[in-house]
Formats: C-alpha cells, sequence, structure tokens
C-alpha cells in the first residue's frame, strides 16, 4: 500500500513507517521527508507537486492544510490527531468534527474523551515504540526528567514543580531548550541511544507533565525497565499502572514515593521489571502496527 504522511511527530514517524508499506513523506515547503532519519528504504521523500504522478491509497494527515493537499488528491483520509485539546477544553470541536468521511484517530482514549469530534468516525490506536530492551540499573540515587521546552511551557510541562522534587533528590534534566532552569542538573538534547543509557542509570523516572497526550519518554523508560513517578493527569493512570509505579495528583505522595524507592533499591527494580512488562503488552511496536494495518485496510477499500 502507497500511503501519503507527513513528518511531523519524529518518534510517532518512526514507529508508523517501521510497517510493510510504502511510505511517501512530502518534502519542501509542505514538510520534512525524511530529515536524515535512519528509517527503513520503504519511507520514501516526494515532492508534493508531483503526488498525481504517483499512485496513492490513502492519505494520513495530521493538519487542516494537509487536509486540503489529500482532497486534491481525491484519496481516502485518516486524521491522526497527537495532542490534547486548548482553550475551552469540555466544548473544544475538533477540526474535522463536520466530516463524516475522514476517519478520526486518536492517540490516546482521553484524547477521543475530551475532544469534540461530532460527526467524523473515531478510533484510538494507542502509541507503540521499537523496544530499547531492558537496561535500568538505578546506580545512581538521581532522577531521570525528558522535557522539551520546559521553559518555554512552564506549568504545561509541570516546571513549576522541579524544585519542590529537586529539594529531595538530584534531578537531572534530558531534552531541548533547558536554559535558565534553576536546581536541577541540564543534559540538552542526546541521541536516542546515549538518552536511553542514561536514563536507565537514574533511580527513578519521574513525569510531571499536566497536560499532554501522553509523552513517548514515560513509555520509554517503562520499557527500559525504569519505576516511574507521575502526576495523576491525561493518560498516566491509563499507562502506569498500580505495580509498575506511583501514580497521584498529590505531588506530596510522589515525593514519599520517591523516598521509598531511594530506600528500597530492590523495590525500584521490582517495580520497573512491572513497568517494563506492561509497557511491552500495551505499547509494543508490533501492536501498534497490527492496529494501523487494520484500519489502513479497511479505509482503503
Amino acid at each position: 500500500m502507497n500511503i501519503l504522511v507527513w513528518h511531523v511527530h519524529g518518534s510517532w514517524t518512526t514507529s508508523f513507517v517501521s510497517g510493510g508499506h510504502m511510505y511517501l513523506l512530502p518534502t519542501g515547503p509542505w514538510g520534512g521527508g525524511r530529515l536524515g532519519r535512519d528509517w527503513p528504504a520503504g519511507a520514501v521523500e516526494v515532492q508534493v507537486d508531483g503526488l498525481r504522478d504517483v499512485p496513492v491509497d490513502v492519505a494520513v494527515v495530521q493538519s487542516p492544510d494537509q487536509v486540503e493537499v489529500a482532497e486534491r488528491l481525491g484519496v481516502p483520509m485518516i486524521y491522526v490527531e497527537h495532542n490534547t485539546p486548548v482553550g475551552d477544553v469540555p466544548r473544544t470541536r475538533h477540526p474535522v468534527a463536520d466530516r463524516d468521511d475522514i476517519t478520526l484517530v486518536h492517540v490516546t482514549h482521553f484524547n477521543r474523551l475530551m475532544w469534540d469530534s461530532g460527526e467524523a468516525p473515531t478510533r484510538v490506536i494507542e502509541h507503540g515504540i521499537p523496544d530499547p530492551g531492558e537496561q535500568y540499573s538505578g546506580e545512581m540515587k538521581r532522577v531521570a526528567v525528558v522535557s522539551n521546552e520546559p521553559v518555554r511551557r512552564g506549568r504545561v510541562t509541570g516546571t513549576d514543580l522541579f524544585p519542590f522534587f529537586a529539594a529531595e533528590a538530584p534531578l537531572d534534566v534530558f531534552g531541548m531548550g533547558l536554559a535558565g532552569l534553576p536546581d536541577v542538573t541540564c543534559h540538552g538534547d542526546l541521541p536516542t541511544e546515549r538518552l536511553h543509557e542514561e536514563m536507565a542509570r537514574r533511580r527513578v523516572y519521574l513525569h510531571l507533565t499536566r497536560w499532554t497526550s501522553l509523552g513517548l519518554s514515560l513509555i520509554e523508560a517503562m520499557h527500559l525497565g525504569m519505576p516511574v513517578l507521575a502526576l495523576a493527569t491525561t493518560e498516566a493512570t491509563r499507562a502506569v499502572p498500580p505495580d509498575a509505579g506511583i501514580v497521584s495528583a498529590n505531588p506530596d505522595e510522589l515525593i514519599e514515593g520517591l523516598k521509598r524507592l531511594f530506600a528500597e533499591p530492590d523495590t525500584a527494580r521490582h517495580m520497573g521489571k512491572q513497568a517494563r512488562e506492561h509497557a511491552l503488552a500495551h505499547y509494543g511496536l508490533a501492536r501498534f502496527l497490527r492496529d494501523w494495518d487494520e484500519l489502513l485496510m479497511e479505509v482503503s477499500t
């Protein structure tokens, strides 16, 4: 199957193009193509202007302007919504809510619940990632946090809570846009393999984002075998089962959990193994690709 898909979210696209299809990635003003990613040969860069000369079976769009491109091609469409709604959330209407001819895919059940999807037929296809392998040692009594643009995004990423946790244990923050963060050690945006190695050396993974679909770094930490401390917001309560970490809307309870996992490395290791088992079962790449194959066949026939 020839699938037109834009490279919008790198980690999600990495998983998506790992399937057994031909993936047409627009370049130029309409998209970034592969952007140097080490993706399979089936991920092919194309110019949008030349798409009429290429057979396209289905378009996977991720923004309203991409809908316009797909409409000109006259091909079936699937709209992937990566984000939680913004603004007046209970009444936030999705851009394709009035379209009954576009299947709207949410990446979490929470998103499907919170968006007003209107007449659009909806599905949930949860994230799935390549398994980085069980790497957890927890040798360092430090806390790993992965957060992009935490200074700019502020309360959205829980940046205001960093000092609260840093008062109890050293926080190592990885990601982009870290300049100016107080009370933590910043490590910047590391290559994926190096990031995983460094995360796995820390005793726990801390997820403080208040409003997000579901941070893929949280799923990666669980795949690595890390125990998790997470705010009970958006999809976190579904993603992290009770035996894989501590999930609470009360930061004080997370602090107590942090102290316990620092004092009891065997408990931390056990929780990490449960986290990995859950992540492999629910957020594995094979399940992700299988769910997508089913929908792609359904939409294209």
